[in-house]
């Protein structure tokens, strides 16, 4: 069954433009490379809740659990962190639409 990788997170005010960048140059590229793709960030302009929210999905909850334990995850994740704050992340079974 398909996987659904779903994370918030706030960027640190004094980090946008680095990780923008980061986004951009490595954490999507380095996604796709573990085989989580379709990958989203939506950025959640009214309400109470995190500022972003970014998904992807693989074919197998095997699949997503094999790239979340992948040394790249662990350095992308790791990496992240130095721009966001207040991270969380969930897995979830995929379905058609948006899943929160």
């Amino acid at each position: 069954m398909p996987t659904k990788l779903i994370m918030r997170w706030n960027v640190r005010p004094e980090t946008e433009s680095e990780y923008f960048e980061f986004l951009v140059h490595e954490f999507i590229p380095g996604m796709n490379r573990l085989g989580i793709t379709d990958f989203q960030v939506w950025y959640t302009a009214y309400g109470e809740c995190e500022q972003k929210l970014a998904s992807g999905t693989t074919p197998s909850r095997e699949h997503m659990n094999d790239a979340l334990q992948n040394d790249e995850w662990g350095k992308l994740h790791s990496k992240l962190q130095n721009y966001v704050e207040s991270f969380s992340q969930k897995v979830i079974p995929a379905t058609r639409g948006f899943q929160i």
